[in-house]
């Protein structure tokens, strides 16, 4: 167990630096305001109608760094500050965010099969852990008896956790090419406000990066704990 916690606790470091990278880099381009004056908001807005978008909504949702989109009713959610602001951190999450509106309308396969994933993962992500370990606890390292299928049980859960954090790699970098090809197309930012645009979202994708290889370390040690004291 000793071994578990390292890891947890080294993913967890990791973690907490990139997403204390990314918060610095929002807070840096929050300060580099657009030429055009646009809020965030109103780039949501014009990119949705660029790609011919009309049934997706743009409204305002409380907290920091909350922007999504959800396709069950089609709104693009952009977080009060990133709605309001007009700045290139704003430009970069809202046309993000929309990117996901654009991916949704165009059939994107990968953001297709993260949307099949989606209820399975809700399910059992988070009790895929304690599956295991119960699994483990009624004899499943001797790699015999109920407890083994038990845990293997666990594992198939948990691994349908990491295939999600994998599958929604590509859908997040797509996202973000789109946005920042559409920024760059239609000359909505200056070049440096574009570069300050790409560096946010660059550490925007690490934190999914993290998780991804998170969720699979994870996944890789409680597979050697339940296979490895097989004979």
């Amino acid at each position: 167990m000793m071994t578990y916690y390292i890891l947890i606790g080294a993913i967890a470091l990791v973690s907490w630096i990139v997403s204390s990278r990314l918060k610095s880099k929002f807070n840096h381009y929050s300060k580099v305001h657009l030429r055009n004056g646009m809020s965030g908001a109103e780039i949501a807005e014009k990119m949705l109608s660029d790609h011919g978008i009309r049934d997706v909504k743009v409204v305002s949702t409380a907290g920091m760094l909350t922007d999504h989109y959800n396709p069950k009713n089609k709104t693009v959610n952009l977080s009060e500050g990133v709605y309001h602001q007009r700045n290139a951190a704003a430009a970069a999450v809202a046309a993000h965010e929309c990117g996901h509106a654009v991916q949704h309308a165009q059939a994107y396969e990968w953001l297709t099969l993260r949307s099949k994933l989606v209820p399975i993962v809700s399910v059992t992500s988070g009790m895929s852990m304690w599956v295991v370990f119960g699994g483990l606890l009624l004899g499943a390292a001797a790699g015999v008896g109920f407890g083994f299928y038990i845990a293997v049980a666990g594992l198939i859960m948990m691994g349908f956790a990491t295939l999600f954090s994998f599958v929604t790699l590509p859908v997040e970098y797509d996202a973000s090419n789109r946005a920042l090809a559409w920024l760059k197309n239609k000359n909505i930012v200056t070049r440096e406000e574009y570069k300050g645009s790409q560096d946010a979202l660059k550490w925007a994708a690490r934190t999914y990066l993290v998780a991804a290889i998170g969720a699979l370390a994870t996944l890789v040690y409680w597979g050697l704990q339940v296979f490895g004291g097989r004979d």
